[in-house]
Parts: structure tokens; sequence; C-alpha cells
């Protein structure tokens, strides 16, 4: 009910009601940001770390201050379609 809502609001009654159009999702990382996760994950892991974790990796972009906050599921998203393409 709550995206029917938002594209009423947004396009209007026949907008709302058209079935496969939804509204595309704002990217929670920019290209930037995107690199910087990407040059992460693939250096050494933290001191007494066998391997990043999602959540090892989240902290670390908000540590730094790359973004204020982000989720370990955004972050696996986002690796897991960049790795994708890489590969092919």
């Amino acid at each position: 009910m709550e995206r029917t809502r938002e594209k009423f609001v947004i396009g209007g009654l026949e907008f709302a009601l058209k079935d496969g159009e939804n509204l595309p999702k704002p990217k929670k990382l920019d290209e930037k940001q995107e690199a910087f996760l990407i040059a992460t994950a693939c250096s050494n892991p933290p001191e007494g770390r066998v391997r990043w974790t999602m959540q090892l990796l989240a902290e670390h972009l908000v540590k730094v201050g790359i973004i204020d906050c982000i989720s370990d599921e955004i972050i696996r998203q986002t690796l897991k379609k960049k790795m994708k393409l890489n590969r092919g």
C-alpha cells in the first residue's frame, strides 16, 4: 500500500495503478564510495581478523567517513553486483 500511495503522489492515479512500473530506488553508494568499498574488500583485513566481513566493511566505511551509516546488507548487495559484472 505504501508504494502505491507513493506512486499516486508522484504520478497520479494512472501511474499508481500500472503494474510493473516501480519507482527507481536511489543508490546508497556513489561510484567513488563503491570503488573505495571494493578496494577495501580486496585489501588485507584488520589485524586479528582472517577476512573482511560485511559488518566490518560497513563499520570501516563509517569510521573513515565515506558514508554516515550503511547496513551490511547494502555492502553485500553492492559487492555481489560488482563482482558479477567483473566476471563477465
